[in-house]
């Protein structure tokens, strides 16, 4: 079956579906890892978008068991996944293959993005896609059985996504003498996974939680969906955090929010970091790092309240991160946690967590 993707310029592109058979609309934005699916369409950061995929060959290990938790420390915590459902809007792939083979696999990438309800099509020239969105930047779109006719397209950057994806409850992971509050905006397990491999206890909060309602010797911020300014209860609530002397560290939307929270402004890239080799420099020491990346909005480069650019993007010059020049302050714009990408900057948790 075809399945045609239109572009809000009037442009359509057709493929063979292989995933649900239904409609999908939004930003449509490319990633340029080689591997790593199973933990890129479960990251919440790609909620409201239709991915491309710039590697040509897609599904030819499969997907892991859904369902799997670990129980490394004493506490449930999903393994193999970035969250618990595909959070892409919809998939374009060049090749898609339908056999696969790899010791963890339990079913193929048509039969997981089926049964979530993903469509997803193949045979694609994902380089001239891929080229188009370079020139253009990053586009609307709808992926659906028919061309669209209308002018109307959804826009998720004109939502408050992050409400979409932040947890409703709080929950606390007790794992040690030290606690870190954890501001969910739509956050990678994996990063929940480096603080309880540190031993530290955690409490797992929602986006617009009270903060003062709880106990804790550290704020993290985490990455997110979508523009920044709509986490209003978020940024209020770092913005009381500022007063104090805890530690703070925030990760991809985590970095934006810190900024906002701060006084700063943020803006949206023309097609935003969204692969697992991005370059990064470290300004103080000038040391580079290979960085796993996905957003579409970046910190201004006026700081304020003390702040100074801590890393630098080398491909484009954006800031990459934030570090207070005074207090126990720090976030990045990159993922040290990874999942899927490098693991060079994972020594950012053991700094974080040596402030507790």
């Amino acid at each position: 079956m075809e399945k045609i993707l239109t572009l809000v310029d009037g442009s359509t592109i057709s493929g063979e579906s292989f995933g649900a058979d239904t409609t999908a609309a939004g930003e449509v934005v490319f990633a340029t890892g080689m591997v790593g699916y199973p933990e890129s369409f479960t990251d919440p950061s790609f909620t409201g978008q239709i991915l491309v995929l710039t590697y040509p060959l897609v599904g030819n290990y499969g997907v892991p068991e859904h369902g799997t938790w670990s129980m490394k420390h004493g506490t449930k915590v999903l393994e193999n996944f970035e969250s618990e459902k595909i959070q892409i809007a919809g998939l374009i792939v060049s090749e898609y293959s339908e056999k696969y083979s790899h010791h963890a696999a339990k079913e193929s990438l048509a039969a997981w993005l089926q049964r979530e309800g993903i469509p997803a099509i193949t045979g694609v020239d994902t380089r001239a896609l891929t080229q188009k969105l370079r020139d253009h930047g990053t586009i609307l779109g709808e992926l659906a059985n028919v061309k669209k006719t209308d002018k109307k397209f959804y826009d998720p950057n004109k939502e408050h996504l992050v409400a979409r994806v932040s947890p409703t409850k709080p929950q606390f992971f007790q794992n040690g003498k030290k606690t870190v509050a954890i501001l969910d905006c739509g956050m990678k397990l994996n990063i929940l996974r480096n603080f309880l491999d540190r031993g530290v206890s955690v409490w797992h909060l929602p986006h617009d939680a009270d903060l003062s309602k709880y106990e804790f010797d550290g704020l993290f911020i985490s990455n997110g969906p979508g523009d920044p300014v709509f986490a209003r209860e978020a940024i209020e609530s770092i913005r009381r955090e500022l007063k104090n002397n805890k530690p703070i560290f925030g990760i991809c939307l985590g970095n934006q929010l810190l900024a906002l929270a701060a006084g700063m402004t943020t803006e949206k890239l023309p097609y935003g970091h969204r692969s697992q080799n991005q370059p990064v420099r470290e300004l103080a020491t000038g040391k580079c790092f290979v960085t796993s990346q996905n957003h579409g909005f970046t910190v201004s480069r006026q700081m304020k309240d003390g702040f100074e650019v801590a890393f630098e993007n080398i491909n484009d010059g954006s800031v990459e991160g934030l570090r207070h020049k005074t207090k126990p302050f720090f976030s990045v714009q990159f993922h040290p946690e990874a999942t899927p990408g490098p693991t060079d900057a994972e020594y950012l948790f053991d700094e974080f967590v040596a402030k507790l």
